[in-house]
């Protein structure tokens, strides 16, 4: 037991055997029999020999070396990313096949896109939490099976209201794997590689567009699968059932991966936060555990450690007590200063920034199908967006005379498979730059450059005006993903970095639901108002991550 006087803070010292030190003014020290007392002079211990290192938890992964592991993880890591994408995605390739199955209308397509995100504002916060209490990796496992699940079971269904139940709860598990996937990874990183590490992860979200744009192009137009006694499983539904083996895959991945370390430290669980350093060196370097040169961890701060567990079995109860106190005690810490502040400004800009990015990026494969819609009836004259959006509303396939058509021409697949790709170069750009130019530098610049491009689809005139824009659209809102991820990830400590990303995750959706739902309602009534809207709030939630610290190169709270 150790005991401490009143005093300073204190660096709380753990070994690998569990003993405890408390360094500071006025405190006593303990000698366990494993770590030699720092007042007594001692022959240095056979069994850490003469290179045994005290380490803080920077210096410990560093020692790790980078290597083998760490590329596993970004694979592992970015696969639960690219996942994500994929199903958010999915649902903007799905609209124009499922329109006649599902007897959908443009409010009605805005409300399909949006659920997924109102599934996510409700899982964001509650997963978050969670992780913060309970771990990540059991985390992202349970989200990755019950999103596989969920995927499956909409591909089945036959009408409008069961597909939005499932699409439900498919962003119910969505939203915790965005918060908890980028705490994961984050906190397996040195802080000189950080940066251009999160920056590699996020583009792992522009492959997701990639697969699901070409996929969409094999899969939705081959007009396979068929009808059998009214239950109808056509293309577009074999192609949702392909966008769910990601999320079986990750879970048996995620099993590869160790808990994360800095998670494991903020939790008092020092044994087997070394145990997973020395397996990360081993991978890593090839050498065996015990050369691993740190045998005793330093831990600044407060250790947020959890109540011993008692010799007689707990009730099941209990256990989720003792969670829910948890996550309400993590809540409160992200609205009361200093943290608030952050908390604040994180979750106006992700609100502002997603309200482009999604209330956009989604509507993209619908515009180029509207377009094309026009460019054949009018042997490709030109016509700005808003004339296109009044003659397929009124004369074309989306007027209440038509009849419906869920064909849609290859070329909507091309412009939409190269409208992702564009995003590919400034992913690379975001790499090798984050670290070195900054995450403010970048946010700044991918909003007002996102948000001229919003106000540029207003005078398009053609086809081919509209895939540009929208290729540069997005580009640089790509970018800025990287550096807002980047950002709002290391702005919060351990212990709440979950917990905090998952609010800021909660606002990100409620833009994207916004966004839709807005687009979708005045895209065909007053058609100039969504594209300049977009672009204010682009620009302007951009301008205040310069009130945020910065977090370049620094070392996570």
């Amino acid at each position: 037991m150790v005991e401490t006087d009143p005093g300073p803070k204190k660096t709380h010292n753990c070994d690998v055997k569990g003993n405890h030190q408390l360094n500071g003014p006025g405190s006593k020290t303990v000698d366990l029999g494993v770590v030699p007392s720092l007042k007594t002079p001692t022959k240095t211990d056979p069994e850490k020999g003469p290179n045994s290192e005290k380490a803080d938890f920077e210096k410990a992964i560093e020692l790790t070396g980078y290597g083998r592991f760490h590329y596993l993880l970004l694979a592992v890591c970015g696969l639960v990313s690219t996942s994500e994408e994929m199903d958010v995605i999915s649902m903007s390739f799905i609209l124009p096949s499922a329109q006649c199955d599902l007897d959908l209308t443009t409010q009605t397509k805005g409300w399909l896109n949006s659920i997924i995100f109102i599934g996510m504002m409700a899982g964001a916060y509650a997963w978050g939490s969670v992780a913060d209490s309970l771990g990540r990796k059991r985390v992202l496992i349970a989200i990755s099976v019950i999103n596989g699940v969920a995927i499956v079971s909409s591909s089945f269904s036959q009408n409008y209201e069961l597909f939005m139940l499932f699409r439900f709860i498919n962003g119910a598990a969505l939203g915790g794997s965005g918060p908890v996937i980028w705490s994961y990874f984050a906190e397996f990183q040195p802080k000189k590689r950080r940066g251009a590490m999160l920056s590699f992860m996020a583009a792992f979200w522009t492959l997701g567009n990639l697969f699901v744009a070409g996929l969409a192009w094999v899969i939705i137009p081959a007009e396979i699968g068929g009808e059998t006694g009214g239950f109808v499983y056509n293309s577009w539904r074999i192609f949702l059932l392909v966008m769910s083996l990601p999320s079986f895959l990750v879970a048996a991945l995620l099993l590869l991966l160790p808990e994360s370390p800095k998670f494991l430290l903020m939790t008092g669980r020092h044994d087997d936060a070394l145990e997973v350093f020395r397996s990360i060196y081993l991978m890593n370097t090839g050498r065996s555990k015990e050369e691993y040169p740190v045998k005793q961890l330093l831990i600044d701060g407060p250790v947020h450690t959890k109540p011993e567990k008692q010799i007689e079995p707990k009730e099941p109860k209990s256990k989720w007590r003792q969670m829910l106190s948890d996550i309400v005690e993590h809540s409160k810490q992200l609205f009361v200063p200093p943290i608030l502040k952050f908390t604040t400004i994180s979750i106006t800009i992700n609100f502002t920034f997603h309200i482009g990015y999604y209330g956009l990026m989604m509507w993209f494969p619908e515009m180029f199908n509207r377009f094309d819609e026009w460019s054949r009836s009018h042997d490709n004259a030109e016509a700005d967006i808003c004339q296109v959006t009044a003659y397929v509303t009124r004369h074309g396939t989306h007027s209440d005379a038509a009849a419906c058509d869920a064909h849609i021409h290859s070329d909507v697949f091309m412009e939409s498979l190269i409208t992702v790709a564009a995003a590919i170069p400034s992913n690379i750009f975001a790499v090798l730059g984050m670290d070195r130019l900054g995450r403010k530098f970048f946010l700044v610049f991918a909003t007002f450059s996102a948000g001229l491009c919003s106000a540029a689809m207003y005078f398009v005139y053609n086809k081919t005006n509209n895939l540009i824009v929208s290729a540069i659209f997005s580009s640089v809102i790509s970018c800025g993903n990287a550096s807002l991820d980047c950002l709002i990830t290391e702005v919060f400590p351990t212990n709440l970095r979950a917990t905090g990303v998952a609010v800021s995750m909660v606002a990100a959706r409620l833009g994207g639901i916004i966004g839709n739902v807005v687009i979708a309602a005045l895209l065909d009534t007053y058609c100039p108002a969504p594209t300049f809207i977009v672009a204010v709030l682009l620009a302007g939630g951009g301008l205040m991550c310069l009130l945020l610290p910065n977090t370049t190169r620094q070392a996570l709270q």
